[in-house]
């Protein structure tokens, strides 16, 4: 395609249709409990060369929010609304709350419609890999998926359990079947995204696939020789570790002048002393004071992690060969994100066995080795966490910037003019909808199957992608009762299960990135034309405010 025609293509992407014969293919790559700063390419120090890659050939977002937790976060980016417009306001549930309303149904409603309902009216032949989380009565082949392999239900599950994982629609015969002992649910993934890529290019018609990894989410498990060469990365602790992620934050550009500080220790979130290992309301500990049996347990934790993280890249440098193979490269938009920041729960130890009330168990000697194999439950805990939301505080759950900061990458060689660079303008995961409607020329509809439709909340990122500025906005969050609003610079946050008095917090972004230095007492008017517009949101999407 020359230039001229190409500029022409993208013009008319922008205003909202585009040719058949244009129309790219798209792959959406979402990554679950991933800290802000765990990639390379966000500074981190886990193995990812492929995602890497697509960075520094697309564009990296600076500020890009997501919902605080996963069926939130789904929610938003399946619909591009907020999650109580959805009904998904706090956590899927098998029943519906009896009194909160419908922003609490626990599974997507009828007044919104999906992604793949969107796109497959547009002519997409449409697919679904891995973890959906949105209910399963709300499943992906109900709401608009061709085809589907993964879970519909749980948050998670054991990744070598290969019985659990299903093809739909039912009546599939699953195309991989690898047994039981060879099962690692993040590779199976994987291929599974490559198995539904082949089948949309057997069709004359363009074809998009979200790959729904439940990686890096507890419970960490990967192969142990893919976790070997990460433990003495960890032993070094995670100390150490902040302060060089934030070294090469500066070092590749994400960090612009002196308006990122670099935070202290985060606090462990007040829970019960057991759950919280004895830190409820204090710093996560420094690592020097932790005993060596400890810090090896730990540092086998983070290593399982990253070796999930480690899978997911290779998985992303699998589909990037074979699209660059088929001739599908160039015309193919890619994004990549995290659904929420990275997990602390429960304390700086993690958890461990299933019942997730706060049991730690020591590891020791040979049993290292033996975490993250099949049947095992392990998290890795809130010193971790502190790690990958480096340098913001607290984590998933919240309305602070480690809870709603998301690493966000949009690669696609025929779409994205002047690719490697960084995008300060703020995006959020109710964009992905209208961005990828933009880019498939599809009509968000007024209604669909006989009922209406909510009008969506979020923006076209694509002229963000070319260095356009987007419209002003106020952003709002709210998870559990933890809050949050961005307006221009200003961001007023609500926390929750802190040790000190819970109140509105307000922060200047523009010089305060990581929200160390709290405003409130210097601008009350600020605040509470803040707090007015967060309740006036509250009240036209439902939420019952706790």
């Amino acid at each position: 395609m020359t230039r001229s025609l190409l500029a022409l293509a993208l013009l008319a992407v922008g205003m909202g249709f585009a040719a058949a014969a244009d129309k790219p293919n798209i792959i959406v790559i979402l990554l679950d409990d991933l800290g802000y700063s765990d990639l390379g390419c966000y500074g981190g120090e886990i193995d990812t060369p492929n995602i890497d890659a697509l960075a520094e050939n697309g564009v990296r977002f600076e500020s890009f929010y997501n919902s605080a937790r996963c069926c939130p976060s789904r929610a938003s980016l399946m619909t591009g609304l907020y999650p109580p417009q959805t009904g998904v306001a706090s956590f899927t549930t098998r029943q519906p709350h009896p009194t909160r309303g419908p922003a609490y149904l626990g599974r997507l409603n009828d007044r919104c419609v999906t992604l793949g309902e969107v796109l497959g009216n547009a002519g997409y032949s449409c697919y679904y890999v891995g973890k959906w989380h949105l209910h399963n009565e709300t499943g992906p082949t109900r709401r608009g998926f061709d085809e589907f392999y993964g879970y519909a239900q749980d948050h998670s599950h054991d990744q070598w359990d290969a019985d659990y994982y299903q093809r739909l629609p039912a009546g599939r015969e699953k195309e991989i079947d690898t047994p039981q002992g060879e099962f690692y649910a993040t590779d199976v993934f994987n291929e599974y995204a490559l198995e539904f890529i082949r089948q949309g290019q057997q069709r004359d018609r363009p074809w998009f696939l979200v790959l729904g990894h439940s990686s890096p989410h507890f419970p960490v498990q990967a192969p142990a020789k893919s976790a070997d060469q990460y433990v003495d990365r960890y032993l070094r602790g995670w100390d150490v570790l902040r302060e060089e992620r934030f070294a090469r934050m500066k070092q590749i550009g994400l960090i612009d002048g002196n308006r990122w500080k670099f935070t202290d220790r985060s606090l462990v979130p007040v829970d019960r002393d057991d759950i919280a290992n004895g830190f409820p309301g204090k710093p996560n500990p420094a690592w020097n004071s932790i005993d060596e049996p400890r810090q090896k347990d730990l540092a086998r934790r983070m290593a399982l992690f990253a070796a999930m993280v480690e899978h997911v890249d290779r998985g992303v440098g699998d589909i990037v060969r074979h699209l660059e193979d088929t001739g599908d490269f160039d015309n193919t938009l890619i994004m990549l994100l995290s659904d929420n920041g990275a997990c602390y729960e429960w304390g700086p130890y993690g958890f461990d066995e299933r019942s997730r009330q706060g049991v730690t168990i020591l590891h020791t000697g040979d049993d290292l080795r033996k975490m993250g194999g099949p049947g095992t439950y392990h998290s890795y805990g809130s010193g971790w966490a502190n790690l990958g939301n480096t340098p913001f505080r607290l984590y998933k759950h919240f309305t602070h910037e480690g809870g709603v900061a998301t690493p966000f990458i949009a690669h696609w060689p025929e779409g994205i003019r002047n690719p490697g660079h960084w995008v300060r303008e703020r995006g959020h995961i109710i964009d992905v909808m209208p961005t990828l409607r933009a880019a498939a020329g599809a009509d968000y509809p007024t209604d669909f199957a006989g009922r209406t439709v909510q009008p969506e909340e979020g923006l076209n990122l694509l002229p963000v992608f070319n260095g356009e500025s987007l419209a002003t906005r106020t952003l709002f969050f709210e998870h559990q009762a933890a809050r949050g609003i961005i307006e221009g610079n200003w961001k007023a946050v609500w926390g929750k299960r802190m040790p000190s008095e819970i109140r509105w917090e307000l922060y200047d972004l523009a010089e305060d990135r990581a929200e160390t230095t709290d405003l409130a007492k210097d601008h009350p008017e600020t605040v509470r034309q803040l707090a007015d517009k967060w309740a006036r949101y509250a009240e036209r999407t439902g939420i019952a405010i706790e």
